[in-house]
């Protein structure tokens, strides 16, 4: 019993130390049902944006997240949808999330400007 208690202690020390940043993957044996087709409504006001519907994992099962207009949350903005990929270990679940329009601009700022502060 002794032997059990500190090996679970251990795993336990184990699981707090991993960092913060580590990314946990959650894989679903049987993938989503099929997207449902969805008549786009029209937009409330300028600036906003559909966002499609798509499959939301909800326990063992899937819950339908119906398309909705939304307001980008900054300037350049796109939506990076949710989607499922199938790995060897089951689907894998990627959530929906603003990003960047434009990631090679980003790169090539960033690199102008360690090629200036090289120069220096």
């Amino acid at each position: 019993m002794k032997r059990l208690n500190w090996i679970l202690a251990a795993v336990l020390a184990a699981a707090i130390a991993v960092p913060a940043s580590a990314q946990v993957g959650i894989y679903f044996r049987v993938g989503p049902p099929p997207v449902r087709y969805e008549q786009r409504t029209v937009a409330p006001g300028p600036g906003y944006y559909w966002v499609d519907g798509y499959w939301a994992p909800d326990g063992r099962h899937y819950r339908w997240v119906p398309g909705h207009w939304e307001r980008a949350p900054f300037e350049g903005a796109y939506w990076s949808h949710p989607h499922y990929d199938h790995e060897r270990e089951g689907w894998r679940f990627h959530e929906g999330h603003w990003d960047h329009e434009n990631h090679d601009r980003d790169r090539d700022r960033d690199r102008d400007r360690d090629r200036d502060h090289d120069r220096r």
